[in-house]
């Protein structure tokens, strides 16, 4: 469940209109009030001759125009509240209690204040509500809203553990930054298979795995048929840079639609890639990738809180090789492997990438870069040992992360073990030489010292857990 704050504006009526109108391509289905700082106000769209849009627009505004200081340029506060694509569909009683609690973990109107903020929610997609509220007290005074976003991600999560919902909070700056209705549109508009945040993500992580320094890495990108645009400090030096898609441009074709590498996800800006630089190696085969893996594998199960971070950045780049250099048969599904790991290559908090692992991991990552050539010998058993390898060094992060409870990461790692199990699947031939394990391998870490899962905070109202129903629709920003 993901909570994200929207600009600030300084027109309800407006932000009303397009909250209940159809959307900019018709996407709004049943836009309805689920629920307000009055359970008895009635919906403009289902009620029209109780209340209109501009009725409510004077609703909400009136303790702004009663504030007995000055009125705040900007008072209408709008936030959405995201489902992921994964999650059953909510009903509109639990969008309801959502809401309700949304607004109390924000400030904008605390469980039983009576003299809170007026606010409304509203839902027009299966998979999300926006919450509008005004910022003025009922008694005339300022509410004191600090730190509202993180406030809220801490209730999502209360509802993820509730509910069963896919944990999405980006809190720890490890989730990934998927990309916005908008983007997705522009895409569909275009005929392309995924927006262009997507396709830039992956290229770039692709060159940062095998980057040896700055300007291999640049070079790389423009390799891959990137535009890219370094920005240098008032001494020359290179210190950031930005890649656009060809083609995809903005102000009527006017310019290039530039990402900064911090833009495209947390551990692509500049001086992370440079954490992951390593010297050139000697090129090894394929056979000597998967041996340095298990190798691998080991030794992260062995690893250290702080250490094991390192390790696990390491391999998620050599997943991200592995996808771009196997075999046609099995790259859709080491890709996807390779994605769904992403999140649980960045180790939330106090970490460092020197890790034990992290070396033999590098080490196969270069090996592989060679892949294409050195593979055609092996056919087969060479492709399926390889695999079988990752799924023992992602089980072996799975555990890891596990024992340093990083919920979301444990997650991310196991999804990607299961995709990587499917892809070994498909190289099933009469030549495979190792059988692949169909339940999980057992890895033994050391926990976290005085590490444990953060208590959850209480939540209002959550009713149990429903089984999964249909899946949500696309919905949208604003």
């Amino acid at each position: 469940m993901m909570p994200k704050k929207a600009d600030s504006g300084d027109t309800t009526v407006d932000l009303l209109d397009y909250l209940f109108g159809p959307g900019d391509h018709d996407e709004h289905t049943d836009p309805h009030i689920v629920t307000a700082w009055d359970p008895d106000l009635p919906c403009p769209a289902r009620t029209p001759d109780r209340i209109t849009l501009s009725d409510l627009a004077l609703l909400l505004d009136a303790p702004v125009d009663a504030l007995r200081g000055p009125r705040p340029a900007e008072h209408v506060w709008h936030a959405s509240i995201r489902n992921a694509p994964t999650d059953r569909t909510l009903t509109d009683k639990e969008w309801a209690t959502v809401a309700a609690e949304m607004v109390h973990a924000a400030g904008i109107a605390p469980h039983g204040d009576e003299h809170g903020c007026r606010w409304v929610a509203v839902r027009h997609a299966p998979d999300h509500i926006h919450i509008v509220a005004t910022l003025a007290r009922q008694d005339g005074r300022h509410p004191r809203i600090r730190g509202d976003i993180p406030n809220m991600h801490t209730a999502a999560r209360a509802f993820e553990t509730a509910w069963g919902l896919e944990p999405m909070s980006p809190l720890d700056e490890t989730a990934r930054r998927a990309p916005a209705t908008g983007e997705k549109e522009k895409a569909a508009r275009r005929g392309l298979e995924e927006p262009a945040r997507a396709t830039l993500q992956r290229t770039v992580r692709e060159a940062a795995a095998l980057a040896t320094d700055d300007t291999d890495f640049l070079t790389r990108l423009r390799d891959a048929g990137l535009r890219v645009r370094e920005h240098h400090d008032e001494n020359g030096t290179v210190d950031g840079y930005a890649v656009a898609l060809p083609g995809d441009r903005a102000d009527h074709g006017t310019r290039p639609v530039w990402f900064s590498g911090r833009t495209l996800a947390y551990d692509l800006s500049l001086p992370r890639i440079r954490e992951r630089y390593e010297p050139a190696l000697t090129p090894a085969d394929i056979t000597r990738a998967h041996t340095r893996i298990r190798e691998a594998a080991a030794l992260l199960a062995r690893a250290g809180r702080t250490q094991g971070a390192g390790d696990v950045a390491a391999l998620g780049d050599l997943l991200t090789v592995a996808a771009a250099v196997s075999p046609a048969a099995v790259r859709n599904k080491v890709r996807a492997a390779a994605a769904a790991f992403e999140q649980a290559s960045r180790a939330p908090g106090t970490r460092t990438l020197d890790g034990t692992a992290r070396t033999r991991f590098k080490a196969a990552t270069r090996a592989l870069e060679h892949a294409p050539r050195t593979a055609r010998g092996g056919g087969a058993p060479a492709v399926l040992n390889l695999l079988l390898a990752l799924v023992e060094a992602i089980e072996a992060a799975t555990a890891w992360h596990r024992a340093q409870h990083h919920r979301a990461q444990t997650t991310a790692a196991a999804q990607a073990a299961v995709l990587l199990r499917e892809a070994a699947d498909l190289t099933t031939t009469g030549a495979r030489t190792t059988a692949p394990r169909t339940s999980p391998r057992t890895v033994r870490v050391t926990p976290a010292p005085e590490r444990g899962p953060a208590p959850l905070p209480p939540v209002t109202g959550v009713p149990p857990r429903h089984a999964n129903g249909p899946g949500p629709h696309p919905g949208c920003s604003r």
